[in-house]
């Protein structure tokens, strides 16, 4: 079986991609990928690390504040379809799947004008342009919560959630003590994206020093961008700061609470595990998305926006969650009734029987 994955931009995007490769490589012994990428985004980066033959296209998203701008991105994408055709029918797949991003578009559009199987994966609560523009042309769309069923064809559309939960479910647990930590005080752990956030780490430099004498021990990961902005704090000694880290998920497992976005694989992961969050959307997204994912998962979440965090607000809700027992495990019920445990495994089902046409 050959199988062209496409997605790009972020994390939210490339990860899912990745859990669903994993997938496919667990279950089928005979199987074949090309992976289109953007030449400038963090997949052209990421994706090869994984040994996956990798083809990067020149492409841009929209411009929505200067629509004269917009007549580079049409040249852009008519290019990128081109060379997409060349590549497609050279590969031959027997589907060409994608995860979200602007290259998306010009992948799936031209796999379904040369009449090869194409399925999309819509991560957030809110679809974005490029899967909202594809789904007239798709042969079946694939959502991760309930609602975007509306959003969609209903006749083709289905409700797997994440692929990225299912990573989680599996992933081995890292330690407190593996880390560091004291093996008896709850773990907080602060992240703001794969890449940080300007704006959060310098409200983070004032509050990281009130963290002092807590009866709790916090993680914060910066984002490597952002590392050095905190060479010059007083650090508690019951606070880490590291600037990135591979295996996120698995020091999740071991933590009490966690303060961070709300992407889509955000969400996947902490419902997959039952994980209490405070959430900061992101007021920098289209459609104001990630505040919609959080709302979705009604209490089983705090919200903090971005405008009102500061120390005065969230070192207050921080004590509150974290001394509270009875509201850490109302959270973490409210939390797994959302989450969806197998969506890697019910999206290669889904894969299967639109390539065996059953």
């Amino acid at each position: 079986m050959k199988i062209v994955i496409t997605a790009g931009g972020t994390g939210g995007h490339i990860f899912p991609a990745l859990a669903v490769i994993n997938k496919l490589k667990e279950k089928e012994k005979n199987i074949e990928f090309l992976y289109i990428g953007t030449t400038d985004r963090m997949e052209k980066d990421i994706i090869p690390k994984e040994g996956i033959p990798y083809l990067g296209i020149s492409m841009m998203g929209l411009n929505r504040k200067n629509f004269f701008k917009n007549f580079k991105v049409m040249k852009a994408y008519y290019k990128a379809c081109n060379k997409v055709k060349l590549e497609l029918l050279k590969f031959k797949p027997d589907v060409v799947i994608g995860f979200g991003g602007y290259i998306t578009a010009p992948v799936i559009y031209t796999a379904s004008k040369l009449k090869i199987k194409t399925i999309i994966h819509e991560q957030n609560k809110v679809p974005g342009v490029s899967n909202k523009f594809l789904s007239r042309y798709v042969n079946k769309i694939l959502v991760s919560f309930k609602e975007s069923i509306n959003d969609f064809p209903k006749d083709k559309t289905v409700y797997t959630g994440n692929p990225r939960s299912e990573q989680i479910k599996d992933a081995k647990k890292v330690t407190k003590e593996e880390l560091g930590f004291k093996k008896e005080l709850p773990l907080v752990i602060i992240v703001m994206g794969s890449l940080g956030s300007l704006t959060i780490t310098e409200k983070l430099k004032e509050i990281i020093p009130c963290f002092k004498n807590k009866k709790y021990q916090i993680l914060l990961i910066t984002g490597s961008n952002y590392y050095d902005a905190y060479k010059d704090i007083k650090i508690p000694s019951n606070v880490k700061v590291i600037p990135f880290t591979n295996n996120l998920i698995g020091i999740m497992k071991d933590a009490s609470l966690m303060v961070t976005r709300s992407g889509a694989s955000t969400i996947a992961e902490i419902t997959s595990i039952g994980l209490p969050s405070i959430m900061v959307p992101s007021p920098y997204v289209t459609n104001n998305h990630q505040y919609k994912n959080a709302k979705a998962l009604g209490k089983g979440v705090e919200i903090l926006e971005e405008e009102n965090f500061n120390k005065e607000n969230l070192i207050p809700m921080i004590d509150d969650i974290i001394n509270n027992k009875k509201k850490l495990k109302e959270m973490k019920d409210k939390l797994l009734e959302n989450g969806v445990k197998d969506s890697a495994s019910k999206i290669y089902e889904e894969i299967i029987k639109l390539v065996r046409d059953e």
